[in-house]
């Protein structure tokens, strides 16, 4: 199972939907929004994409209210998790926030495959060693906003663990 994963979009929802839109075309089956979404509405394009979306907040949480309103409107496709997502795809455990201390702690337990975090607008895909001797996938999209360095996201195959920093163009 390949997904999507994107972070710090903060409002600019025509980035957003072009990332996920390219990931869909390569095989996507899923999103992992990694906070600073900012406004719900920078998420409504992507439910004509039809790809289910994972969101967290981060630290600019914006309205939750209307987050909440637009993912019962979207009859299941988008889930807002609140601070994190802790959920299996693929048979894959996978954990989501926001912040990249906070993800590399959950990394080093070992508890997950995957953690997924952002805020610094920076990509990066590494493995974290943890105290079972193991090693669990760390990864950032950076910002797919293009906030202060190029906009990315991040294509990850499950299966493989096999990740791809996507530029958008």
């Amino acid at each position: 199972m390949k997904i999507c994963i994107v972070s710090d979009s903060h409002d600019r929802a025509p980035m957003l939907a072009a990332a996920v839109a390219s990931a869909k075309e390569a095989g996507a089956e899923a999103v992992i929004h990694c906070g600073d979404l900012i406004g719900a509405m920078t998420l409504r394009p992507l439910m004509q994409l039809g790809l289910p979306v994972h969101v967290v907040h981060g630290n600019n949480l914006g309205d939750p209210v209307a987050l909440w309103n637009l993912c019962a409107a979207s009859n299941g496709l988008i889930s807002y998790h609140g601070a994190d997502i802790d959920l299996r795809l693929a048979g894959r455990r996978l954990f989501a926030t926001h912040y990249p201390h906070y993800g590399r702690g959950l990394a080093c337990t070992g508890d997950y495959d995957l953690v997924c975090c952002g805020h610094s607008h920076a990509a990066s895909v590494v493995q974290q060693p943890t105290i079972t001797g193991g090693m669990t996938w760390l990864v950032n999209p950076g910002s797919v906003g293009g906030l202060g360095a190029p906009a990315t996201w991040l294509l990850a195959d499950l299966a493989s663990f096999d990740f791809e920093v996507c530029n958008l163009a």
